[in-house]
């Protein structure tokens, strides 16, 4: 889809100036080899190539000689080669360890654990695995946490619970708590609640409506009234390939993890668009900040002065209405309700 909008941007900028478009820029001071090291992300090795690192999809060039062609791992080497007079870049020596793990906890994850991530995962593996946005009645109708043994009100990793409601022959749930309330600044509309994950636990028996369960991880302590939802069998990509929209997203900020003020490099946003807006995972948004008012000094009208770009954010993350986004790059401090759109 993205070769085949660059191929239409193409023939529209042709038809009005005759003149072809290039491929993507090459970075300043861009090296002809790079050899991966741990720590490493493909963001950081896109911006070391190419001005406009999302469009990484366009210039690499998978090699069908290595072991894996789509992924990169430490010790390998990356190599800016020409074909057909065009830039490419493409792993041009192996590195020694390119073997392959996989990890599995509570959620099938793939791909190959040992390959560098896009971005650092350490930053969003709460959102991969945990957290979820919810309509408010499904959280309503859940099954919830009573107590634990011995009239506990507090417990945590290793405990047993009671918990109330239909676990309908599950053998693990996930247990939630409220959090957050997502709207539309604009259209006041109701966008989602973000169920925030609390804890995994094990169905050890059901006894009509009583289910008593062993508590198998915790994030914080449970308390009475947290919900119970089925473990999600859900797929964790943890190399997203970073990509420009397919669409025009006009959007904002909404929410920042952690409430901070200022949000900078690596946290975590929620967007206000998804998968209706065709929004998808890996897709880059740039971030723009509203000029402000300024009084003409003749007329004595307010002028709204134009936004000006300061930042970029990847989805990690796609939900019906709202997204999750890291932010990679911020040229000054960010805040909630700042613009995002295609860059």
């Amino acid at each position: 889809m993205i070769r085949k909008l660059f191929f239409i941007c193409s023939l529209l900028y042709l038809a009005s100036s005759q003149v072809l478009m290039a491929s993507p820029e090459l970075a300043a001071g861009h090296p002809d080899k790079y050899t991966v090291v741990k720590g490493d992300t493909l963001w950081d090795i896109s911006e070391t190539f190419l001005k406009s690192p999302w469009l990484w999809p366009e210039i690499w060039h998978a090699n069908p000689q290595v072991t894996n062609p789509h992924l990169i791992y430490p010790g390998d080497v990356i190599g800016l080669v020409y074909i057909n007079g065009q830039p490419r870049i493409t792993i041009v020596k192996e590195g020694p360890n390119n073997g392959v793990v996989k990890l599995s906890p509570q959620i099938k994850a793939t791909p190959i654990s040992t390959a560098i991530p896009t971005i650092p995962l350490d930053a969003i593996s709460s959102f991969l695995s945990s957290n979820r946005i919810v309509d408010p009645k499904e959280l309503e109708a859940a099954p919830y946490v009573l107590i634990g043994r011995e009239q506990h009100l507090i417990t945590g990793a290793g405990d047993t619970i009671f918990a109330r409601g239909d676990v309908q022959g599950a053998e693990k749930m996930a247990i939630y708590r409220s959090s957050e309330t997502y709207v539309d600044p604009d259209t006041q509309e109701f966008l989602g609640l973000e169920a925030k994950s609390i804890a995994t636990a094990k169905v050890d028996n059901v006894n009509n409506e009583v289910v008593t369960l062993s508590v198998i991880r915790s994030n914080e302590e449970l308390r009475q009234g947290d919900r119970l939802l089925p473990t999600e069998d859900r797929v964790i990509n943890s190399t997203f390939s970073p990509s420009k929209p397919d669409t025009d997203i006009r959007g904002q900020m909404i929410s920042v993890n952690s409430g901070v003020g200022n949000i900078g490099q690596y946290n975590v946003v929620v967007v206000n668009r998804g998968e209706r807006e065709n929004i998808k995972e890996g897709n880059i948004l740039a971030i723009y900040k509203k000029g402000g008012l300024v009084r003409d000094p003749f007329t004595k009208e307010k002028i709204e002065l134009p936004a000006e770009r300061a930042g970029l954010l990847m989805v990690f993350r796609v939900f019906e209405k709202v997204s999750y986004g890291l932010i990679l790059k911020a040229t000054r401090p960010l805040a909630v309700m700042d613009e995002v759109r295609t860059p």
